[in-house]
């Protein structure tokens, strides 16, 4: 190996490092716009009216956020209409978690089969001890032992990395944001008329429109920037898990070769959680949920 092709490689304990910083420097953004949102809502409104509009979207954030966060498996095998994998008939499913498990150190997540012909998988579960792994029939027929482990890698690394933990976390604050932003917007059709006072804080209230308007774009935008990131985190921790980054690989360019129709039955709030967007909008830009497969591919052989 010639010093340049060592000078390219990539550490998986850096790649996992840098991600976890910028995932957050990222929910620090996230959090600085909540409060700046609430303090020129503050000056615009005073502090009382802030204060009841702040009550109301932490009790709507923390009810949909707790279903979802103590729900959130149950709820996503649900929605694909997945079935308990059989230990006779998944035996190889079985056995290769169940390795990974041990060399990991994790506990033994549930496992289901959801029927698609396309390759994929999710996992999800509020933590390690109440994890779930989902595959489809067309992961467990075209992939290799090997392959097949290099997903099952991943989405072991989704649970050991807390991801749907973090990701709710971020989900409260942009919850909380968006709530924000509407009650205010809406607020303001009901409000009296203008006094002195009102006429001194007018600069407040047009600052608060445009952070109300901008605001849940700019935040929704920074979640998905979150998303791709803890992507590329699972990657590097997949290999970690199997010391070897083939199996991922041959895995990925398998599912960006695939051309069959997406899925009927997927919800697209469900997306984010799977190693490859399941409706193939492998797009490189700011509104993507999943990094470019083309990317982790050319990250994961620098490994």
């Amino acid at each position: 190996m010639t010093n340049k092709d060592h000078s390219s490689r990539i550490s998986f304990y850096n790649q996992i490092s840098s991600n976890k910083w910028k995932s957050f420097f990222l929910i620090a953004i996230v959090f600085i716009v909540l409060v700046s949102l609430g303090s020129v809502i503050g000056l615009a409104l005073g502090p009382d009216y802030f204060m009841i509009i702040m009550i109301v979207s932490i009790i709507i954030s923390i009810v949909y956020v707790w279903v979802s966060y103590y729900y959130s498996a149950d709820l996503a095998i649900a929605s694909v209409n997945a079935k308990p994998a059989d230990k006779r008939i998944h035996k190889g499913f079985y056995d290769s978690v169940e390795g990974l498990t041990i060399a990991s150190g994790l506990p033994m997540p549930k496992l289901y089969v959801m029927e698609d012909l396309n390759i994929n998988a999710f996992a999800s579960g509020r933590d390690p001890k109440h994890a779930v792994i989902c595959v489809t029939t067309g992961s467990l027929d075209k992939l290799s032992k090997q392959e097949l482990e290099g997903v099952l890698a991943h989405e072991l690394s989704h649970i050991a990395n807390y991801d749907i933990r973090f990701m709710t976390l971020v989900a409260i604050m942009v919850g909380m944001i968006s709530i924000i932003s509407q009650i205010f917007l809406r607020s303001l059709w009901f409000k009296g008329g203008s006094d002195d006072n009102d006429k001194a804080n007018l600069v407040f209230m047009i600052i608060g429109i445009v952070l109300a308007i901008l605001a849940p774009i700019v935040v929704q935008i920074v979640q998905l920037t979150i998303s791709r990131k803890r992507e590329y985190v699972a990657d590097a921790t997949a290999v970690k898990f199997m010391r070897s980054p083939t199996g991922l690989i041959g895995a990925l360019k398998k599912i960006k070769s695939e051309t069959g129709r997406p899925p009927e039955k997927i919800n697209k709030a469900v997306a984010p959680l799977f190693i490859g967007d399941p409706f193939k909008r492998n797009l490189d830009n700011i509104f993507s949920t999943h990094p470019p497969l083309e990317k982790r591919i050319a990250i994961l052989e620098r490994m």
